[in-house]
């Protein structure tokens, strides 16, 4: 294994990338972690995380990262901050480059996630963990019984919605249209909560407050009409995408750009393998993700073995 500059190579250092590194360390591979700027991920904007194994009383979001880091770390992971913006076959080896350098690897495993499409008004990026959420399972239950709004009209939007309502006193649903765009079953169930009021024809024109949300401001698109919604949380449901733009068409993705694996966590092209967020999956969580990162260490390990017999 003398030909390369690591064995695996981790792209994305969020709970699926650094829980990876850990596998692939303990391994005994040479495991290089690249992130393009502090590992974690989302969930370094996560306040507080309550439904991740382990921690009853829950734990911060950056607490949980740097144990995670540490404890890959330990065990030989290397990590250094790289933006990478490319990854190309090079006979049986893969060289992922970035920033004018190029690495070397045997494997590759993508695990850069996913974004919120943003609304792009004002106080979103400011409270965005602080009160806007896009995550109902992950923060939903922090607002039993409060007033909560939401903004969306597809599936998403509006079976999160319905699932807010397990907690919250009230949820503003906005939708810019007349009806909504969600399966008409998930519509129904929305429609006949008596919790839930769905503000037509409207669109958001921004978030404010003092630390956390407080206030969410909106416009009737037909009549004009600003007004202002007393909220205490935020959910944005306009779609997310995946950050795997660097990959280009190198492996297949779906029609929404997720990248496509098998049940090992392997994609289209040997030796590449994805993650967490950034592929199709139908759960985006960080106890998904690290199951994602363990079995593709593993499945990267034994691709690893039978290349260099």
């Amino acid at each position: 294994m003398t030909d390369v500059d690591a064995d695996l190579v981790i792209i994305g250092g969020g709970p699926a990338g650094l829980t990876a590194g850990l596998y692939g360390a303990r391994a005994r591979l040479r495991t290089l972690l690249l992130e393009g700027h502090l590992p974690g991920g989302q969930v370094l904007i996560t306040d507080w995380v309550e439904n991740y194994p382990g921690y009853p009383d829950g734990i911060t979001g950056v607490d949980l990262v740097r144990g995670m880091t540490e404890q890959a770390q330990r065990f030989g992971m290397a990590m250094e901050t790289l933006k990478v913006d490319a990854v190309v076959q090079d006979g049986s080896l893969k060289i992922v480059s970035g920033e004018g350098r190029e690495i070397r690897t045997h494997a590759v495993i993508i695990a850069t996630g996913a974004s919120p499409r943003k609304l792009g008004v004002p106080g979103e990026d400011q409270f965005f963990g602080k009160g806007i959420s896009s995550c109902a399972t992950c923060d939903g239950p922090f607002y039993k019984d409060r007033v909560v709004a939401a903004v969306g009209g597809g599936d998403t939007a509006v079976q999160e919605s319905v699932f807010l309502t397990r907690f919250a006193g009230k949820v503003y649903l906005i939708h810019r249209r007349d009806r909504l765009r969600a399966e008409k079953i998930l519509q129904e169930r929305a429609l006949a909560n008596e919790k839930i009021e769905v503000l037509w024809d409207t669109v958001v024109t921004g978030v404010s407050g003092l630390t956390h949300v407080e206030n969410i401001h909106i416009r009737n698109l037909k009549t004009g009409e600003a007004r202002t919604l007393r909220a205490d949380a935020f959910f944005v449901w306009i779609g997310i995408r995946p950050n795997a733009d660097f990959i280009g068409d190198t492996v297949r993705r779906d029609d929404w750009g997720f990248i496509l694996t098998d049940h090992l966590m392997a994609t289209s092209v040997p030796g590449i393998f994805a993650a967490g967020d950034v592929r199709a999956t139908p759960l985006r969580q960080i106890a998904t993700a690290v199951g994602d990162g363990a079995l593709a260490a593993w499945a990267a390990e034994h691709y690893i073995e039978q290349l260099v017999k």
